[in-house]
């Protein structure tokens, strides 16, 4: 299995907030999110051109406000990550706010591509070397150098071995939805899924072939967190039952109203649970298949061992229905 495992599972709902969010810093040290859940401060699409050097001094003022309030009192404080523009700013960034970065997990690049992938990987890898603390990163696959289908093979195998160079350093590997969704001109509804766009779907299905095996995936960001008769957490509870069964893990939310329900996706049944546990713990000599716990399908140590240590990971963070 991978390193670090528990905490690459960790990362689960995570909460996206403008860099420019003046309450976001308050609402963390009050504790008035569901938890678990993962923390996402952006400098990119959620801030305009002309604000930037706004949204970095607010950013400072609000990892260093988190930062002397755990100093002084105890509470839930989620893994958080910054969402840079480019590497540049990343550096900046790590020389501007040391005194702070000690409640930083680590870095999120959008629009990761073959274009800017050494150049993201060297300034993660420059902040390292300095740092006592690791910081991590989580490259997002949403650049259109993905999405042309005569050379989208390349472009993946491409960029893994990218991402791979720096493997002892990503957390997750995440998607772009909605940047997809943008080049197809589709947007869905909350009576649908992105499995139904099927462009996308099919580009999912490439990005997780290329990545699942050896990264965590995260599913793509939901729209919706309000409608007349909560359709919008129906609709949000198919999704993720769909990016579950695919293989991806947790998923970008835009509302603390959502952290809820992805983190009731992430628990898992109780006749998986108990599968999962005998198969890992499987002492019958020869014989490796056997009835499930509930007398329903079959268990086979073989072919069910990487579902297994899944499962049980996922429920030890996220609990047994």
């Amino acid at each position: 299995m991978m390193d670090n495992i528990e905490m690459k599972y960790s990362v689960g709902a995570l909460l996206y907030s403008p860099a420019l969010n003046r309450k976001v810093a308050d609402s963390v040290i009050s504790e008035k999110f569901d938890r678990p859940y993962s923390l996402a401060l952006c400098l990119e699409d959620t801030i305009s051109d002309d604000s930037i050097e706004m949204a970095e001094e607010q950013l400072s003022i609000t990892l260093k406000t988190i930062s002397d309030a755990k100093k002084e009192k105890d509470f839930y404080l989620p893994m958080i990550f910054i969402r840079v523009r480019s590497s540049e700013q990343l550096l900046r960034l790590y020389e501007n706010n040391k005194e702070s970065l000690g409640i930083v997990k680590g870095f999120i690049f959008p629009k990761y591509s073959l274009g800017n992938a050494d150049a993201y990987n060297k300034a993660v890898e420059e902040i390292n070397n300095k740092s006592s603390q690791k910081f991590y990163m989580m490259p997002i696959l949403e650049s259109k150098d993905i999405i042309d289908y005569s050379t989208r093979h390349d472009v993946l195998v491409g960029i893994k071995a990218k991402i791979d160079a720096v493997k002892d350093y990503v957390l997750n590997v995440r998607v772009g939805g909605n940047d997809f969704s943008n080049e197809f001109s589709a947007r869905r509804h909350y009576d649908e899924t992105i499995y139904d766009i099927l462009p996308i779907s099919q580009l999912f299905g490439d990005i997780l072939t290329v990545f699942s095996r050896e990264y965590i995936v995260s599913g793509p960001v939901w729209e919706f967190f309000s409608s007349d008769n909560d359709e919008w957490k129906i609709g949000l509870r198919h999704e993720l039952k769909l990016d579950k069964l695919n293989g991806f893990v947790g998923k970008t939310v835009i509302h603390p109203k959502q952290i809820k329900v992805v983190n009731e996706a992430l628990k898992v049944s109780k006749k998986d649970y108990e599968d999962a546990k005998e198969i890992l713990n499987w002492d019958e000599k020869g014989l490796q298949v056997g009835k499930s716990f509930a007398g329903e399908r079959m268990n086979e140590v073989k072919t069910h061992i990487n579902w297994a240590y899944k499962t049980m990971v996922l429920a030890e963070i996220y609990g047994v229905l």
